[in-house]
């Protein structure tokens, strides 16, 4: 399993110059849970964005500017759950000098967020404001965990979140080994929003939940061993 994983990773860079591992691909799969999670908060709970952050501070202004069909304290709530999921990785990145270790731990932490927001949804739904207010706090935290790890990676084009660096790569660069990756980065987070939200919408926020959980557990059994951890910019 661990050949295949590689030789899919090895697929991202045409040419060779994967020194990641198996890790690509697992960048890929968080991606897709990118989309099953943005689904369910934007689509379920008052059009808030828990893993785009741009979007979220945007929609925030919105709110604020009056616009009846958005939340303010929910776009908020967001934005410091985020903070907070990425500001315990920064910390604990500075400890943990193992990429693949560090990657492990807040990928399966990122599952346990996760699957709590799935036991909120199957228990409270997610309709009222304490049960919205839970899901979008433990949504956002863990897409502030990803955020942060995937960041200290800095594997280039796979940033499993922000695609406009990309989109803009990808037009506005010659064609070469990077386009592989900007393709794959943006068809994957289409493909998990279309997926998430035909999930939430005929099926129920539970099953989009449960389906990034399935994700996410993959995600930790695919352990790779990258370059040292790079001080943050």
């Amino acid at each position: 399993m661990r050949r295949v994983l590689e030789g899919a990773a090895d697929r991202l860079f045409p040419g060779g110059g994967n020194e990641h591992g198996a890790l690509p691909v697992a960048l890929v799969l968080l991606t897709l849970v990118t989309g099953f999670v943005d689904a369910v908060s934007y689509l379920g709970l008052h059009r808030v964005f828990v893993a785009n952050m741009t979007g979220n501070v945007v929609l925030l202004g919105f709110a604020l500017a009056g616009a009846g069909n958005l939340s303010a304290w929910a776009s908020a709530l967001a934005f410091g759950a985020f903070m907070a999921g990425a500001w315990t990785v920064g910390r604990l990145g500075r400890r943990v000098r193992r990429t693949g270790r560090l990657f492990t731990a807040v990928t399966a932490v990122h599952a346990a967020l996760v699957a709590a927001a799935l036991v909120v949804a199957l228990t409270a739904g997610h309709r009222t404001v304490p049960a919205r207010a839970a899901l979008i706090a433990l949504l956002g935290c863990g897409m502030g965990i990803q955020n942060a790890v995937v960041r200290t990676l800095g594997v280039p084009d796979l940033t499993t979140t922000v695609l406009t660096r990309t989109v803009t790569g990808l037009i506005a660069d010659e064609p070469g080994p990077a386009t592989v990756r900007r393709v794959v980065s943006l068809s994957t987070m289409f493909v998990g929003a279309l997926c998430g939200g035909a999930l939430f919408l005929h099926a129920g926020a539970p099953q989009a939940l449960a389906a990034a959980v399935v994700l996410l557990v993959v995600v930790t059994a695919v352990r790779g061993e990258p370059p040292p951890l790079r001080p943050s910019a």
